[in-house]
């Protein structure tokens, strides 16, 4: 028996008296943030397909760094633009810390609708 074969483009390897397939993992790591877990856990829950599919190609973990990326972009956007409007930080300190909350939690709204649970 062949110890590999190639079969609609992938490539399995006899392991004991089974052919398995020879995936790669892929060789970048990154550190998953909090988005990255939630999306990942939406994945894996709801999309059971999309999940599989990245999962196998290797690119599950690429995704789920792009998603923490795209949603720090929102989050900084949000609050770089949310600082003009705030109020005195060194009067009303339990006001401004209110209001940035707020805005933060606007731009997780944001971020769950658009990038997390599409």
């Amino acid at each position: 028996m062949k110890e590999k074969f190639v079969e609609n483009g992938i490539e399995y390897v006899k392991n004991g008296d089974y052919y398995v397939p020879n995936f790669n993992a892929s060789e970048e790591q990154y550190r998953i943030g909090k988005y990255g877990m939630l999306r990942r856990a939406y994945l894996k829950n709801h999309r059971h397909a999309k999940y599989s599919v990245l999962l196998i190609t290797g690119e599950l973990n690429n995704h789920l760094h792009d998603v923490d990326v795209e949603a720090g972009k929102i989050i900084d956007q949000f609050i770089k633009s949310a600082k003009k409007n705030a109020p005195e930080k060194t009067t009303k300190q339990m006001e401004w810390v209110g209001y940035m909350n707020n805005v933060k939690k606007c731009a997780e709204e944001i971020i769950y609708k658009k990038i997390l649970y599409i």
